[in-house]
């Protein structure tokens, strides 16, 4: 078995609390219906944010939401501030305890962070 890498990220149309917590569940709802694994998989979840997203953190929206996740290590940090970088976005990486190969593995992108990884369309 081996530890893989699920990235994800999704635009969140305003800096509330109820669009930051149905983006990120939207976001892991499409990571797990591409990915096919279950929640005692999980390694770990580290979700970035860019500045502009503080309202809430998307680790208790997961822990709250998917109640399997209760013991899940999951952390929040802050995208960097790069120049003319994408705004709203909130960004996901999921360690997962699988037998998938790492070409086998479908990262999503969604709204308007799909130009972040337009090489996996």
């Amino acid at each position: 078995m081996h530890q893989r890498g699920i990235r994800g990220a999704i635009t969140v149309d305003t800096n509330t609390e109820k669009d930051i917590k149905s983006s990120a569940i939207e976001l892991i709802n499409e990571i797990k219906k591409r990915n096919q694994f279950e929640d005692k998989d999980i390694s770990q979840v580290i979700f970035t944010l860019t500045d502009d997203l503080n309202a809430i953190y998307p680790a208790k929206i997961a822990r709250e939401h998917f109640l399997s996740w209760k013991y899940v290590p999951m952390m929040c940090f802050n995208e960097l501030k790069i120049e003319n970088s994408l705004k709203k976005c909130l960004r996901i990486l999921i360690t997962i305890n699988t037998n998938l190969e790492q070409t086998q593995i479908n990262h999503v992108y969604l709204k308007g962070a799909e130009k972040l990884r337009e090489d996996l369309k």
